[in-house]
């Protein structure tokens, strides 16, 4: 599900870029660690490690994290949560590619 920056990105303005903490992350989503946790272990989001081993995360999984808090607030199982979640994103990159691939042949 990652993305490709654009080279002049800076790392703030990166989606990908993992800046907030397990903490921090909780904190802005209003979750528990444990609920992140959870994700990871479902292999929704997969955050990277500091160095010291600690979890980052990215605005783009914190994106896909509150799309699962949503699911799951609304009675929406986990797993089942993870999965839509998973498919609603390949449905918007293919739309996104799809848009592209018209618009460049119209260009033609």
């Amino acid at each position: 599900m990652g993305r490709v920056p654009p080279a002049s990105a800076d790392k703030f303005d990166d989606d990908d870029y993992p800046a907030y903490s397990m903490g921090r992350a909780a904190e802005i989503l209003d979750v528990t660690p444990a609920f992140l946790r959870s994700l990871g272990a479902a292999k929704l989001i997969e955050p990277q490690r500091s160095g010291g081993g600690h979890r980052r995360y990215s605005r783009y999984q914190l994106r896909l994290a509150a799309r699962a808090r949503e699911l799951v607030d609304q009675g929406t199982a986990l797993e089942s949560a993870c999965r839509i979640i998973v498919l609603e994103d390949q449905l918007a990159e293919a739309l996104r590619l799809n848009a592209e691939l018209t618009e460049r042949d119209r260009s033609a």
